[in-house]
């Protein structure tokens, strides 16, 4: 094994997924620690932050995990010190890239998991180390790669660390709405004044967190790497929020008195007529979560840097900047 100090300074880091929401954030940050960064993606994507002149630095490796049978080798055989792995979404995947990581150089394996891995919480704020109860695939798949890593790291000493992100926010993609989905014609109708109608009353939990705080905890694990071994960690904000309380505050960001409905679960699903968007809030409300940093802030001195509020008026001045939402300022 590797000396400590080695392990918090100039290492070569491979990014898997590294310029999506969170590589964006989190490949600049590495550079200016003075790591040598791969960043894989399937091609040559601009990433949100590219006129940060530290993407001048990054190497790219452009290789399809979907498609690539000997993806995992390949990773492998770039024998990096660290290896993040920002796009593991299948039990099948992980068990790969950890069988084809042993015998490298590797001194830390960083998987990204997702707060979806919780279902339905028996108790709040949910501890990300505790017995999870996931409701559907994607969650299920999460909590399996999270539950085979702990059990390499048990038997076998695999390096490994687990982070959960939160609903994932920021410039430059499509947030989760005041309605628990992606559909951005709410914000509009929030900056014209209109009334919407929330789910039930709106007492349901979303807790995003911006992509820059997701990628600080990838870096203070990589820091801590001792304290962060074998443990899962929330990526979020320090709070959640309601969907009322979301909804109230985008009245406000657009200037506009709060009209605000509420309809039985039945209602509101015929009111929003859309399948595809019901399921998508049911998932995100049926678990309503509220997610402790305990754990990060004692062994990794994590500190968000972002409220929820700041996060989602972030996004939603993107979206006007870029004119998915028509509001006159």
């Amino acid at each position: 094994m590797a000396s400590s100090s080695r392990r918090i300074s100039f290492m070569k880091i491979i990014v898997l997924g590294g310029y999506g929401h969170i590589g964006s954030y989190l490949v600049p940050k590495l550079v200016k620690l003075g790591h040598e960064v791969i960043a894989v993606s399937r091609g040559n994507h601009d990433p949100y932050t590219k006129k940060d002149s530290a993407w001048k630095q990054v190497e790219h490796l452009s290789l399809d995990r979907a498609k690539d049978s000997a993806f995992a080798q390949k990773v492998a055989d770039v024998n990096a010190d660290v290896v993040i792995d920002l796009i593991s979404f299948k039990i099948e995947d992980t068990k790969k890239i950890v069988a084809a990581l042993k015998g490298t150089n590797l001194t830390h394996y960083l998987f990204c998991s997702s707060v979806w891995a919780h279902g339905r919480a028996e108790k709040l704020p949910a501890d990300p180390n505790c017995i999870k109860h996931p409701l559907d695939d994607y969650g299920k798949n999460k909590y399996a790669g999270e539950m085979f890593l702990k059990d390499e790291y048990r038997k076998n000493g695999f390096p490994a660390t687990i982070i959960m992100p939160g609903q994932i926010s920021g410039p430059g993609w499509t947030i989760i709405n005041p309605l628990g989905n992606t559909n951005t014609e709410v914000f509009q109708k929030i900056a014209n004044g209109e009334k919407i109608y929330l789910p039930n009353f709106g007492m349901e939990t979303l807790h995003h967190v911006h992509a820059d705080d997701v990628a600080q905890m990838f870096v203070k694990a990589i820091q801590h790497r001792n304290q962060a071994l074998g443990e899962s960690f929330h990526a979020v904000s320090d709070t959640s929020w309601t969907l009322y309380g979301y909804a109230t505050a985008m009245y406000k960001f657009f200037n506009k008195t709060p009209d605000i409905g509420f309809l039985p679960w039945k209602e509101w699903s015929e009111y929003i007529g859309n399948d595809a968007e019901v399921e998508h809030t049911y998932y995100h409300i049926a678990r309503s979560g509220q997610y402790s940093i305990e754990n990060a802030k004692r062994l990794l001195g994590y500190s968000p840097n972002h409220t929820p509020l700041d996060t989602v008026e972030e996004a939603v001045q993107s979206y006007i900047d870029r004119g998915i939402i028509d509001y006159p300022e």
